[in-house]
């Protein structure tokens, strides 16, 4: 069986070592640039800043935000960012009352549909605010959620 394994093991370090060598991995250009100032950041203005340039935003109704009115867990909580915007550049979420707000951000081709959806972690009750940069300015919606411990309201 180990003699399987060292085989297994030597063809797929084998195919990768080709792959590399004619230039079809290339790390420099899979790996994504990493916004490091604005995932450390402590407010939500400073984290604006770093990540898109501004930290003033517009309030908009051009920007939707599902998101569970209670949630149970904290761990867990589905959330939906929709725009109906032209010329989306990137967007944001931002859980207001986290330590870190800054919780994701995509950047999106001209193209793409406003639509980003995932599952965030959110510490306490809070807002979370969809950040939505177009036409090089940057627009916002929040939607309160509270976040209970074990289901109990607390």
């Amino acid at each position: 069986m180990k003699r399987r394994i060292f085989l297994k093991g030597s063809l797929a370090a084998g195919a990768v070592s080709v792959a590399a060598g004619a230039g079809l991995l290339m790390p420099q250009q899979v790996l994504a640039a990493w916004p490091k100032a604005a995932f450390e950041a402590k407010s939500i203005p400073d984290a604006l800043t770093a990540l898109m340039g501004s930290g003033d935003t517009t309030t908009s109704d051009k920007i939707k935000i599902k998101a569970p009115d209670i949630a149970e867990n904290g761990a867990v909580v589905p959330i939906t960012v929709e725009s109906s915007m032209e010329g989306i550049e990137s967007m944001a979420i931002i859980a207001s009352a986290n330590p870190v707000p800054l919780i994701a951000s995509f950047s999106l081709s001209g193209s793409a549909k406003g639509f980003v959806s995932t599952r965030i972690k959110m510490g306490k009750t809070g807002d979370v605010i969809g950040v939505v940069k177009a036409g090089g300015k940057l627009y916002s919606a929040s939607k309160g959620v509270k976040v209970t411990i074990g289901g109990c309201g607390g």
